[in-house]
């Protein structure tokens, strides 16, 4: 339920009823707004749960969330939440772009790449260091070194770093190179890691698993949200069906979904959405177009020789190409890839 307090209740008051929240066993979590402050008091209720917080002082009424999920619902925060992670901003009028390979693969390649992203405009450097594959005798990532390649990468270009983490105990070592956790498709489910990366502060960049509903991603989300970390990025990348003309089928009508389901940005991978390299520029242009919050692309500087999708990357010349239309599809919608002030959100 959330407990929604008066426009003039006072600190003192807040934290009384946070306190009352809790001393009934649920968990507070205190979300600010511009116009409002709620307390969404989340777990298993009592009888008069509801009476005894709705007569508290500076409460203006209490209201049930039908949501399955809570603290990530419209409802407990009608106000889009703009996440910020070093130079990446996602859910303003910003559009955010995270670029760069696959898996970081050497420190020539991965400074590069990450001059070129730089250059075309991305805000964010993406690049696995260590990689979940399905075949244990593929390429694994660089794991420690290639975390210290991706910083070396952010302090000559200042871009944001994006990496993902695909065990609980890797978390706090991501943690001291990364701006942004990503947690994998394969990993979606995975309550134990979501707990973990909740409870860091590092924004998260979660991914749609393969065969989840999107109720189940909003769900997985809701166990971040729930450690008290609120910077959550959901991620659509694509899911299985029969169709067999694409590495996955990436369906946009998600992106509008979740707009009107949730307060948290939405960014699209058209890399792992297509599987090919000269789709991934109409599927960014139609992402922005539906109202993405951001993009999440592959690019390597000679994808013929990447250690793992080479054939979804695009080269940083067409990464750039792909960046021009995409501005003028962003201008065409309102939004911007460029710096702005005049972003909006909490």
């Amino acid at each position: 339920m959330i407990v929604v307090m008066k426009a003039d209740a006072s600190k003192d008051q807040i934290a009384h009823m946070t306190a009352q929240v809790e001393s009934l066993g649920l968990r507070a979590h205190v979300i600010v707004g511009t116009e409002r402050t709620v307390i969404a008091a989340i777990g298993v209720k009592r009888d008069g749960t509801k009476e005894s917080l709705a007569i508290g002082e500076g409460v203006a009424e209490v209201v049930p969330i039908s949501a399955p999920y809570k603290v990530a619902s419209l409802e407990v925060k009608s106000e889009k939440t703009l996440v910020q992670a070093g130079s990446l901003r996602v859910g303003g009028r910003q559009i955010g772009i995270i670029a760069g390979p696959c898996s970081v693969e050497s420190e020539s390649q991965i400074l590069e790449t990450a001059k070129a992203v730089k250059e075309a405009g991305a805000h964010a450097l993406r690049g696995g260091a260590f990689k979940p594959r399905t075949s244990p005798y593929s390429f694994q990532g660089m794991k420690e070194e290639g975390l210290k390649l991706l910083d070396a990468a952010r302090q000559m270009t200042g871009l944001a770093v994006a990496t993902e983490v695909v065990a609980t105990e890797d978390v706090e070592l991501v943690a001291r190179y990364a701006d942004v956790l990503q947690v994998g498709a394969r990993n979606m489910q995975n309550y134990r890691l979501l707990e973990a990366v909740g409870s860091v502060d590092r924004a998260v960049l979660l991914k749609r698993g393969p065969s989840a509903t999107v109720d189940e991603l909003l769900l997985a989300a809701e166990y971040i949200l729930d450690r008290g970390n609120g910077r959550v990025i959901l991620c659509e990348r694509g899911i299985r069906t029969y169709e067999s003309h694409t590495r996955f089928t990436l369906p946009l009508a998600t992106v509008s979904y979740l707009h009107h389901k949730t307060h948290l940005p939405v960014v699209v991978d058209p890399s792992h959405g297509t599987g090919h390299a000269y789709m991934v520029p109409d599927m960014a242009a139609a992402a922005i177009a539906a109202g993405a919050d951001g993009l999440i692309v592959e690019v390597h500087p000679t994808p013929e020789t990447a250690l793992s999708d080479g054939y979804q990357s695009l080269t940083p010349a067409a990464f750039a190409d792909m960046m021009d239309r995409c501005r003028k599809i962003a201008n065409a919608v309102d939004r911007c890839l460029e710096e702005s002030h005049n972003a909006t959100g909490g």
